[in-house]
């Protein structure tokens, strides 16, 4: 980190951060120096309706993520109420957990943004800060929650497909060390960001102090492992983890179906050979039933959450591809306003996506909405409500 204490230095060794504006909102086009820097920004957005547009993602941004850091917080307390003696209880808190980080990312984000978009004297510029403090990171942790709900939709398709040996091949240590293995391929090459850009300490003759900066690392090295990251990290595993997501769903919808009818059709025809009470099996058959049912609630459940990650996803796919097949549609392109604009309406569907699931696990699984109603302190009321009545 270096730090840079006259406007000589600035301009010597970093000639374009002494160029920047204050509040990169304005997207440069009042500055002469860095307009020569930069194409033109156009578009479908005029400066009015970018503002407007901003202003309105934000405030609703932000509401969004609010939701999701408190529903994600309950299904935490709940499922370590639980315990984790149950496989899907590992990774479903496990989702919970990397959606409760995107969530207070996303909130660090807005934080910087408003501080730039307002000017407010802070000792770090907001809007470059925060790429490395909780943009890239944001970026890479929403790859590790599609490939997590990728694997809790593989996992319940060897339920159906081997319903004997899932057991053996699934069980609370394995899918601990696979948490952790998806962490580890998707979360942490993050830190790689760190090697192409860096912070420095730049010091701004119009506010007379230094403030925290970024600038990139123009090595080779550094340039390649961007781009590695890019293709790979950023539009490869992404991808790939929502086709398996979409693949694995289809099955269980089929699979569910092919389940249900066949149940159906064998209890009916159970129930029209012999009654319940002239044969001691029958309660042995109910008690699997119940059973089935109960799996079948679950794979349910795994159905909602995959459908739902499926159409919040949809955007930010497109926006990857968008990204990397069209060079002037990022942050320094002449389509900056759009794709700002864009990435932000984009972005809420992992926060909505986040505070949505509670909403499942609740009308679906029974055990949960009672550790719930337990942990808020109302299953009390309703126990005194029931015993005085």
């Amino acid at each position: 980190m270096y730090v840079l204490s006259t406007e000589e230095d600035i301009t010597t060794r970093y000639p374009a951060l002494d160029q920047m504006t204050d509040n990169p909102f304005h997207l440069w086009e009042d500055h002469s120096k860095l307009s020569s820097m930069l194409p033109l920004a156009r578009g479908i957005l005029s400066d009015d309706q970018f503002y407007i547009f901003f202003l309105f993602i934000f405030f609703t941004s932000q509401l969004i993520s609010n939701c999701a850091i408190i529903a994600n917080s309950l299904i935490i307390a709940v499922f370590i109420k639980l315990g984790f003696s149950e496989p899907s209880n590992i990774s479903l808190t496990a989702l919970a957990v990397c959606d409760f980080t995107l969530a207070v990312l996303f909130t660090w984000n807005n934080v910087c943004f408003w501080l730039t978009y307002h000017n407010v004297r802070v000792p770090f510029h907001g809007a470059n800060v925060t790429f490395l403090t909780g943009g890239a990171q944001w970026t890479f942790l929403s790859s590790t929650v599609a490939w997590i709900t990728a694997f809790i939709s593989f996992e319940r398709c060897l339920c159906i497909l081997f319903p004997l040996k899932v057991r053996r091949l699934i069980t609370p240590r394995g899918t601990f060390l696979a948490m952790l293995i998806i962490i580890l391929l998707t979360f942490c090459p993050s830190f790689f960001t760190y090697i192409r850009y860096k912070f420095v300490w730049v010091f701004n003759p119009h506010l007379n102090i230094s403030i925290l900066n970024t600038i990139p690392v123009n090595s080779e090295f550094a340039i390649l492992i961007e781009k590695i990251s890019i293709v790979f990290f950023g539009l490869i595993l992404p991808l790939l983890a929502f086709s398996i997501v979409l693949i694995c769903t289809v099955l269980l919808v089929v699979q569910l179906r092919k389940i249900s009818s066949w149940r159906m059709s064998v209890t009916s025809a159970k129930r029209q050979r012999v009654q319940p009470e002239e044969n001691p099996a029958a309660s042995s058959s109910a008690a699997e039933a119940r059973i089935s049912q109960k799996e079948e609630r679950l794979i349910k459940m795994v159905v909602a959450i995959a459908t739902i990650f499926i159409v919040s996803y949809i955007p930010t796919c497109i926006m990857l591809v968008c990204d990397v097949v069209f060079d002037d549609f990022n942050m320094f392109g002449v389509y900056r306003r759009l794709f700002i604009v864009s990435g932000y309406v984009i972005s809420l569907g992992q926060p909505i996506s986040g505070s949505v699931n509670i909403l499942i696990y609740y009308r679906m699984a029974s055990k949960f909405r009672s550790i719930f109603w337990r942990l808020v302190g109302l299953d009390r009321q309703k126990q005194k409500r029931h015993e005085l009545g």
